[in-house]
């Protein structure tokens, strides 16, 4: 039997607020444990919390952005359950009445289509603490840092059907919040993590099969897996008689295998109640027109505006609109050289490869895009050939000085003085009279060996287009 995975993602986005959600205390990471937990976020008796309107500003953002329902009025509400990193004994979320609504998000498959992927809704909330389990001879430790820092928890539509389209969903939803700038998107900081809900069913049926929860899942590459692993180990326990029980899993990356956590609670567990120490989010008309003016230029709008401007391919303009920091790169080095197109093919080409290379974001490059226009334009004037920019790209990445410097001092002008570059194909052709009548007889593969026999005897500094067309005239006489 075939069968359809169903999958829907739950996207803890940390909102880059300065504070905490209901409290003054900073929201900065990597501070000593329990340095940044205040009265409020452990819930001392008395204290009172009070909304961060800042948060209330980042959520409409988003909203706003997936063109959403923003709520004029939403409600918090508490979550009781009972876990030793929650020192209230209840969340502080957003229940019946958030303050984003349905909205969407469109992702490009692998196979150029587009696919659109509902969002149910998105609500505020604090986070809990966390629990450490190391350096503490068998107890865990907790940490409240994190009490109270401010979420924004996305919850999709279950539109996505294999691991690769919600990677693809959670990629478009990391650039959007970045973009929007309201959450740096750090994963190994915990700033931008996802749960995700898995079931299979047949092939054709309607209904849904029983689906379980894998919990905090941190990365990109874990997400597949998670899922993958998921998706088979549902396929063979159905096949085997058995049937998929409702729980939360957690992804074990070392053993690349999901194991059970705890069976799944229902909603009405929580006991969710309206907190009685806050009062609803009223916005109005007049608010959200003011955010909306505020929204930067989206990715979507960016990469149509790439097509039309610079005259890209939808392909090109996607992966360079990928992340606000690339975008920016990427109009810096235009500026400079005027080449939408060779700045394009070199900044996903060669600088790509180099940043995947190395695991390192456009923000840490090496080479800043001032520099990298310099190289850019050196090959735009034929001053060096694009062989020899990547030899030129390599020095600049290891701190060996500005383009010009490097070509300088390591003697690698292109030779275009023609004269000087036929007297070099003359002696290639001289040297190999067998090869050159094969080639004027039809052999055109030929002109490779030709082209390639110049280029060594110039040491890789003659202008390949003049060898090329030099190649050309002497077998026409």
């Amino acid at each position: 039997m075939n069968y359809e995975a169903v999958i829907g993602l739950e996207i803890h986005v940390q909102l880059a607020t300065t504070s905490k959600i209901f409290s003054g205390a900073s929201t900065a990471y990597g501070a000593e444990p329990n340095t940044q937990a205040c009265a409020v976020d452990v819930a001392l008796p008395g204290v009172l919390p009070v909304l961060n309107k800042e948060a209330v500003h980042m959520a409409t953002k988003f909203g706003l952005a997936i063109e959403a329902e923003v709520a004029h009025r939403s409600v918090f509400a508490r979550k009781n359950y009972f876990y030793p990193d929650l020192p209230k004994g209840y969340q502080i979320s957003q229940f019946e009445l958030p303050i984003v609504g349905k909205g969407h998000i469109d992702i490009e498959l692998d196979n150029g289509e587009t696919k659109r992927i509902g969002v149910t809704r998105a609500h505020l909330e604090e986070d809990a603490g966390k629990s450490l389990h190391e350096d503490f001879a068998g107890m865990t430790g907790i940490d409240l840092n994190r009490a109270g820092t401010p979420l924004l928890e996305v919850v999709s539509e279950p539109d996505m059907r294999s691991a690769a389209e919600a990677v693809a969903y959670m990629k478009k939803m990391h650039s959007l919040v970045r973009y929007l700038e309201i959450c740096d998107g750090n994963m190994q900081e915990g700033s931008f993590r996802c749960d995700a809900n898995v079931s299979v069913r047949p092939q054709g049926q309607q209904e849904f099969g029983t689906r379980t929860e894998i919990k905090n899942i941190n990365s990109f590459r874990f997400v597949e897996r998670a899922i993958n692993h998921e998706i088979e180990r549902q396929i063979d326990l159905i096949e085997d008689g058995g049937e998929v029980v409702q729980e939360t899993r957690l992804y074990d990356s070392a053993r690349d295998e999901t194991r059970s956590m705890r069976s799944k609670e229902e909603a009405n567990d929580y006991r969710y109640f309206p907190d009685p120490d806050l009062l609803p989010v009223v916005i109005d008309d007049v608010y959200l027109d003011q955010v909306r003016q505020e929204l930067p230029e989206l990715p979507e709008q960016k990469k149509q505006r790439y097509m039309e401007e610079f005259d890209l391919s939808a392909y090109d303009a996607g992966v360079l609109t990928s992340s606000r920091e690339l975008a920016d790169y990427f109009e810096t080095v235009v500026a400079t050289t005027g080449d939408a197109k060779l700045s394009a093919n070199w900044i996903s080409g060669e600088l790509a490869a180099r940043l995947n290379r190395e695991e390192l974001d456009i923000s840490e490059s090496r080479v800043d895009a001032k520099a990298y226009a310099g190289l850019i334009l050196r090959i735009k004037d034929d001053t060096i050939s694009g062989k020899i920019a990547k030899d030129v790209f390599d020095a600049m990445w290891n701190g060996e000085g500005s383009a010009d410097e490097i070509i300088e001092r390591k003697g690698l002008k292109q030779i275009t003085d023609s004269g000087a570059i036929e007297a070099m194909v003359d002696e290639v052709i001289a040297s190999n009279p067998e090869q050159f009548e094969q080639l004027k007889g039809g052999k055109d593969k030929l002109m490779g060996f030709f082209v390639g026999r110049v280029m060594k005897a110039s040491k890789g500094k003659a202008n390949p287009a003049q060898v090329n067309e030099l190649m050309r005239k002497k077998l026409d006489q």
